[in-house]
């Protein structure tokens, strides 16, 4: 039976999602480890664009991140309503959300690390105290100076702060007059101000400011898709983020900028009832791989360091057996990933904290 996926899910978004994740997974193989090391002296060029570009897989999943976001808080550019208690139940399940499968993600990898640290010592860490693991827990590691216990660590706490900056805009908002104008205005203002300003120092990198820019294009792009000059208004911010890069050119804000530019066409072809590319038998395929695509960036990274430190034991192994690793180790990634869904992260999304909802004005 061929494979399909739910009538509900918006399958442009698990495209996105998927994309994103299957990159970075390639990013980090072609980044750590001797299976890396041998498949660059096999190909280089190849390896190279991996490990220059493939990071940038992040800023895919910063816009997708900021549009479901607004959808989420503000689905018609609404002011959050509230009192300050109930916006800290709202961060609570977010937090939730986030830290509960990071967190398990992160003891995983400290025993894979435990297990290969004698033929890996390069790649697990030197030591780890308990102050490095509240500081994890919390996703306050990048901002307290902590070593981070596993790859895009980062990522994850900065994903916090950037859905506690964008709440608390919109909460902010309800005071306005013309709120519904008032909220996107300040969440354009927060997004230029870090294209630049704040995007351009690299120090504010552990603080959400410094990637709101690409948050806020997603954000923005989910509030254009219902106006009736939809066109004209994504005209003008494209032109005010290429006013930016001219300015400064950053290639991670390009892909940013392209990327809010695909999901707005992407998103109103889904509007309008228009066929997508996809909605035919990878539909299944897709959903799923969007699905897991959270849990595929937390738990690939373990499985990095079991297959390297298998490599690494089998002493001149050649470089095609180097490749295969590789791909077996991205097919054993997107295994686990289901796994780790099932088991982590799809319980830790139905945790839920005392506090009510705020209300949508």
């Amino acid at each position: 039976m061929p494979m399909s996926a739910p009538k509900s899910r918006m399958l442009h978004l698990d495209v996105l999602k998927a994309l994103a994740a299957q990159v970075i997974v390639w990013h980090h193989l072609s980044a750590y480890g001797p299976i890396a090391d041998t498949v660059g002296e096999l190909l280089p060029d190849l390896m190279s664009a991996l490990y220059h570009y493939g990071r940038m897989g992040v800023q895919i999943f910063l816009v997708v991140g900021g549009f479901l976001a607004a959808r989420s808080l503000a689905p018609r550019r609404e002011p959050l309503r509230g009192t300050f208690s109930e916006l800290g139940g709202l961060l609570g399940r977010r937090y939730l959300r986030l830290a509960v499968p990071f967190f398990a993600a992160v003891l995983l990898t400290l025993a894979c690390s435990a297990l290969v640290a004698r033929w890996l010592p390069d790649l697990v860490p030197a030591s780890v105290g308990a102050g490095q693991l509240v500081s994890h827990a919390l996703l306050l590691h990048g901002v307290l100076g902590h070593e981070a216990l596993t790859v895009g660590a980062w990522y994850v706490a900065i994903d916090l702060q950037l859905f506690a900056l964008l709440a608390l805009l919109l909460w902010w908002a309800r005071q306005v007059p013309c709120s519904r104008v008032a909220a996107p205005a300040m969440v354009l203002s927060v997004t230029l101000a870090s294209l630049w300003v704040f995007n351009l120092d690299d120090g504010l990198d552990n603080w959400a400011l410094y990637f709101f820019g690409a948050y806020g294009l997603g954000a923005l792009v989910h509030w254009l898709s219902p106006s009736r000059h939809r066109e004209r208004w994504l005209a003008v911010l494209g032109l005010l983020v290429l006013a930016a890069l001219a300015y400064d050119f950053r290639g991670r804000i390009a892909l940013a900028l392209a990327t809010a530019l695909v999901l707005a066409v992407l998103q109103w072809r889904h509007q309008d009832g228009l066929p997508l590319p996809g909605a035919g038998w990878p539909a299944g395929l897709i959903a799923h791989l969007g699905t897991h695509s959270y849990s595929l960036f937390l738990v690939h990274f373990p499985v990095c360091l079991l297959v390297n430190a298998l490599f690494e034991h089998k002493d001149g192994a050649p470089a095609g057996m180097a490749l295969l690793s590789m791909l077996a180790a991205w097919l054993l990634s997107n295994l686990a990933a289901l796994l780790f869904y099932r088991w982590i992260e799809a319980p830790a999304a139905r945790l839920r904290l005392g506090s009510p909802r705020l209300q949508h004005a």
